[in-house]
């Protein structure tokens, strides 16, 4: 590898790549959320609607491919890439997504990521930069692609290639065969890799989906965003639609759609934050006469929950509390939300980052607090109540093995069968896979792969 000199010098960097090369610098050294950073930096700096797309696709690209490209990386440098300064890192892997994953001009690749570098303090690692990429540049991506994937085989090589954690490629692996899914795995991993189209949801009773733009794929109240800053449609603007998944869509509508609402019915939404199946959840309240309760332990996260409830007349009551400690208020709820703290694995295709953040160790945690969330929600089930545990990640560990747990520890509980639920409510089939709950999956549904599991606590035995 030589390390010629750049080409340009201390070039002008293109807005886009600035703003990519910040996430991306935030993201692994504050521990940043790119879904929440981006957005806000493109707001600030009124990118052109194909600027800000080109500044998406390099944040998002490099982030869901970080694990393949430090692989070629690796190749290249010939050393263990924790050495290189984190500065260095991101722009290597900034310049290696835009050389291997899109068709970007080479001179403009190197030329911007050797700037970046010397912008931000660097500038003895600019010649080692520019030597790097223009090596990436001597080779076709197919080329390095196999290069990289020599000697890989079974899911090591699936890894590699789909740019996951082996840990998370396991746990799909058993997820999908438990779903009857055993040959979808490449297909599920490739759905991570894409960017999914922004979903609407038009809040029932304040708008239609016809209203807020294209119909949705499989949710009833979903509608397509035309592309651009979904905050410029109006219907958005004005609170009566917004932004939200159609997989959570339907784990909302599961609970307030499982059957008739009687007035005077009172619902509690445990961890409510940041408070998109609230909405949707106030909502249907709202038409069926109902009361909703939306709980949040985390004061910021409460805000959003009432940010989300402004545009209700009569917006529904927020409390900052912890959700274990629920049952301290003495009240029953007919129907209850827990859409429980989890590893996100199921949306990894909006949270790019997550799949290099989360291990396997957070789960041990994790199934603790969904356990002791579980039994606080039932310990305020009415009699008849309903209970709608939600978790956006497939992992069995937090979706099958949390309700079995729940089934076990309180023998008085039914599982309904939530696909027959769905079925009713879907617009389209879902085809889900054996068992009383419902595992939503990207590749299939073009939804983030929301679990869903109604259960009941019969007032007289069934």
């Amino acid at each position: 590898m030589s390390a010629q000199r750049p080409r340009t010098g201390p070039a002008r960097i293109q807005p886009a790549r600035r703003i990519a090369y910040e996430v991306l610098r935030a993201v692994h050294e504050s521990d940043a959320y790119a879904n929440l950073l981006l957005p806000a930096k493109l707001a600030e700096a009124q990118l052109s609607e194909a600027d800000a797309g080109l500044a998406t696709e390099l944040s998002y690209g490099t982030l869901r491919r970080q694990g393949y490209y430090d692989r070629v990386l690796s190749l290249v440098t010939g050393r263990p890439l924790v050495k290189l300064d984190p500065e260095v890192l991101d722009a290597l892997r900034l310049g290696a997504h835009q050389l291997l994953g899109m068709r970007v001009a080479a001179h403009a690749a190197v030329d911007e990521s050797v700037a970046l570098v010397a912008a931000n303090g660097k500038r003895s690692a600019t010649g080692f930069v520019n030597g790097v990429l223009r090596t990436l540049t001597r080779s076709t991506p197919e080329e390095w692609r196999e290069r990289a994937m020599a000697g890989l085989a079974g899911d090591q090589l699936l890894a590699s290639e789909e740019s996951h954690p082996l840990w998370i490629v396991e746990a799909f692996r058993e997820a999908l065969d438990a779903d009857g899914r055993s040959g979808e795995l490449r297909d599920l991993l490739e759905a991570d890799n894409l960017a999914p189209r922004v979903s609407l949801v038009a809040l029932p009773g304040l708008s239609t989906p016809e209203q807020v733009g294209e119909l949705g794929s499989v949710s009833p109240i979903a509608a397509r965003s035309a592309g651009g800053d979904p905050a410029s449609n109006p219907v958005v603007a004005s609170g009566r639609a917004r932004v939200q998944d159609e997989g959570s869509q339907l784990a909302a509508l599961a609970l307030s759609r499982a059957r008739p609402i009687r007035a005077g019915e009172s619902w509690l939404d445990l961890c409510s934050g940041p408070g998109g199946k609230a909405a949707v959840l106030a909502a249907e309240a709202a038409i069926g006469g109902a009361t909703l309760l939306a709980n949040e332990v985390i004061p910021a996260r409460a805000q959003l929950v009432r940010n989300a409830l402004a545009a209700f007349a009569d917006p529904p009551e927020v409390v900052v509390n912890d959700g274990r400690a629920v049952a301290s208020s003495g009240e029953l709820f007919d129907r209850i939300l827990l859409d429980a703290p989890c590893t996100g694995l199921g949306a990894l295709r909006r949270r790019p980052e997550a799949r290099w953040r989360k291990q396997p160790s957070d789960l041990e945690e994790l199934g603790l607090l969904q356990a002791e969330l579980l039994d606080a929600a039932v310990s305020v089930m009415a009699p008849d109540g309903l209970l709608a545990y939600v978790t956006c990640s497939p992992h069995r560990a937090e979706t099958r093995d949390a309700i079995a747990g729940v089934l076990a520890r309180h023998p008085t509980l039914v599982a309904l069968d939530t696909p027959a639920v769905l079925a009713g409510i879907a617009t389209h089939s879902l085809d889900l896979g054996p068992g009383l709950h419902a595992q939503l999956w990207p590749h299939r549904h073009g939804t983030d792969a929301m679990f869903i599991q109604l259960l009941i606590r019969p007032a007289a035995p069934l």
